[in-house]
């Protein structure tokens, strides 16, 4: 008759207790990867565009594709409707503020503030466009010291200001 025998077998003991913390190790590990990956993808994003004056005096950023945003100043803007090529400059706007339409005109005025110039090919002219209108660029800068932009969008803010009519009511400007 067989020998029969109520002893587990060597390969379903327990693990031992090194396996376990090896385990253990691997998982914090993994976590610990994961951890740093989303909190450095949550810093790089947290910061939806750099300054002029940033861009200008930070050489590190220069041939790097990037986001940046500034003041149009509305005379310096040139359509090329045949190759599709609009040029203008941007002027540095102030980072603190409390009204975006009062910093915007006010950059302008300012004789200091520095100023870059945009090339944006391959795009339609945008009727938002306009003198102070705040311009969120994205591209490089080239070699020669202008913002070659792939990507702009416009806001402006003198069409969301209220102004005062005469009854002393409030209105939204009518624009064309």
């Amino acid at each position: 008759m067989a020998d029969i025998s109520w002893q587990k077998p060597k390969h379903q003991e327990k693990p031992k207790r090194t396996e376990r913390l090896k385990f253990l190790t691997a998982g914090l590990l993994i976590l610990a990867a994961v951890l740093y990956l989303l909190i450095s993808g949550t810093m790089q994003g947290a910061r939806y565009f750099i300054t002029v004056e940033e861009l200008l005096q930070d050489h590190a950023y220069h041939g790097q594709t990037l986001r940046i945003s500034g003041a149009v100043d509305g005379d310096t803007i040139d359509y090329d409707s045949e190759n599709a090529v609009i040029q203008f400059e941007i002027v540095n706007i102030p980072s603190a503020y409390d009204d975006l339409a009062t910093a915007l005109r006010e950059a302008l005025r300012d004789e200091r503030a520095s100023r870059l110039k945009v090339t944006v090919e391959d795009a339609a002219m945008p009727d938002l466009l306009q003198h102070e209108a705040q311009a969120i660029l994205t591209g490089a800068l080239s070699a020669d010291g202008v913002f070659q932009a792939t990507e702009l969008l416009l806001k402006c803010p003198s069409r969301f200001e209220e102004s005062t009519g005469p009854e002393g009511l409030s209105k939204i400007p009518e624009h064309q």
